[in-house]
């Protein structure tokens, strides 16, 4: 039976820790031995079973990007951004081939207003066994104003979001270069940490697969969600979609004086 919303468990997530606004918690994610239930690992990327699955009819995995709690996606080495993107890749598609599953969600948050309760740099893998989370997907929110492309990756700004007002894409058509894939995720996450918008400390990645092999991260850099979406599902976009990309542009593709 397909349904169309999750049941959260709210006695487990009570139980959850938090590391976002209180850094004084112990971090779970740096204590490596006392971890358990781990699937895989690759040197200090861990794959395995969310302690608290939240989510009924699912099963939830974590993947713990590295052992530096403090650090963040967008400073990571090229080495160590490849290996992970190229790890956990390859996990979604484990979970995908499992036919127990409608779909899977891919994702990651980040910062205060993104959702999360760690600080420590993870993304989350989660099986749904009774939703298709990707029922109602319109690739038009995939498409914008293109900012950069190449072989075979596009990064693009989006000129319908699914939230709004500023929302990034990166596409990896298929045959196209993963580590540059890896590289423009990387600089997304960057520009919207260190130069989108002085207060804005949070974002979210999302992957989706399409039917044609592409696969497509979007970033939402995260504030307070606009009440005309909560309220009634109206996606909001800025007349200044062209400032943002030539600025970009200008930033991280410019030729260096």
């Amino acid at each position: 039976m397909t349904r169309s919303h999750l049941i959260f468990d709210s006695s487990i997530g009570k139980q959850k820790p938090e590391t976002i606004v209180n850094r004084q918690n112990p971090c779970p994610f740096c204590n490596v031995e006392a971890l358990t239930h781990i699937m895989d690992q690759k040197d200090s990327i861990i794959w395995l079973e969310n302690k608290y699955p939240v989510l009924q009819d699912a099963f939830q995995t974590v993947i713990i990007e590295t052992d530096e709690c403090t650090s963040e996606l967008s400073l990571y080495s090229k080495e160590h951004l490849h290996k992970l993107i190229d790890f956990a890749l390859k996990k979604w598609k484990v979970m995908q081939e499992n036919s127990q599953y409608k779909s899977v969600l891919f994702f990651k948050n980040h910062g205060p207003m993104s959702g999360g309760s760690l600080r420590h740099p993870h993304m989350q893998i989660v099986g749904l066994k009774n939703v298709d989370a990707y029922r109602e997907l319109d690739e038009r929110q995939f498409e914008g104003l293109t900012i950069h492309e190449e072989n075979g990756v596009i990064f693009n700004l989006s000129t319908l979001p699914r939230v709004g007002f500023f929302e990034f894409n990166v596409r990896l058509k298929q045959g196209g270069e993963q580590t540059i894939f890896a590289d423009l995720l990387q600089t997304a996450v960057h520009y919207v940490l260190h130069h989108f918008h002085r207060n804005c400390t949070s974002y979210n990645l999302f992957f989706y697969p399409l039917e044609n092999k592409e696969v497509v991260v979007k970033i939402l850099p995260r504030f307070s969600t606009s009440p005309l979406f909560m309220g009634y599902d109206i996606a909001q976009v800025s007349n200044k979609l062209s400032d943002v990309v030539q600025q970009v542009q200008e930033l991280y593709f410019s030729p260096k004086k």
